[in-house]
């Protein structure tokens, strides 16, 4: 199963590489990983996404919970969420063939320059993988990059206003 986890951690050298080693050592491997500060200089969001069993991704998450430079652990699979996930990609096609693709699913032309567009898509995973097969059957991919995902949880009724 896939799992969606957000934390807290702390501006340290080393931390990022204490709990990705934790995943790690115990034969996870992460599928996303993505990190950015926040609006508290001392600690940055990381959130990853990670494919295993229910019951050994809880005891890892304890166990991340308990690291130090740790503030706030936790999966927000099945918890209401807002997940987003960049993409930017070079595609060697005419003009018309992008164009169409980016009004179809509201992309973002960034450059263009003879046959080749840049172009920029943000979602959901599989929102930017049904983009990004779009942009292929229009013309050659020559290049992308991918974010990795971002998410937090969406507030809950008694903070909305």
């Amino acid at each position: 199963m896939r799992h969606l986890i957000s934390m807290l951690l702390q501006n340290e050298a080393g931390a990022l590489s204490r709990v990705a080693g934790l995943f790690a050592s115990r034969g996870y491997n992460i599928e996303s990983l993505t990190v950015a500060a926040t609006q508290d200089i001392d600690a940055s969001r990381l959130t990853l996404v990670v494919f295993g069993d229910d019951t050994v991704v809880e005891q890892i998450i304890k166990q991340t919970a308990k690291l130090v430079d740790v503030i706030e652990i936790a999966e927000i699979t099945r918890r209401e969420h807002v997940e987003r996930e960049l993409l930017v990609a070079r595609v060697d096609a005419e003009a018309v063939a992008i164009d169409a693709c980016l009004a179809q699913f509201g992309g973002r032309l960034l450059q263009r320059s003879g046959d080749q567009s840049v172009a920029e898509f943000t979602g959901r995973a599989d929102e930017v993988d049904a983009f990004l097969d779009a942009l292929g059957q229009a013309g050659d991919i020559v290049d992308h990059a991918r974010s990795g995902i971002a998410a937090i949880e969406r507030p809950t009724a008694a903070c909305q206003k």
